[in-house]
């Protein structure tokens, strides 16, 4: 559970840090993502940009699984 929490951490981290770049490359501002403007506000959902990552993950957990 230790290496979960530690390892879950570090991902956080690091997402942090190349946020950035993601957001050069277009990643947040995807084609589906969900943006609410009004007077006094903005509500922001990325709805595509979360499928996209999950399948990425995805895709990379189960190479590591299977080696």
């Amino acid at each position: 559970m230790q290496r979960i929490l530690i390892t879950l951490g570090l991902v956080i981290a690091s997402i942090g840090v190349l946020y950035p770049y993601l957001k050069q490359i277009g990643l947040g501002r995807l084609p589906g993502d969900v943006i609410l403007r009004g007077q006094n506000s903005t509500f922001y959902f990325p709805v595509v940009s979360c499928i996209a990552i999950s399948l990425l993950l995805t895709v990379i957990f189960n190479l590591f699984r299977s080696s």
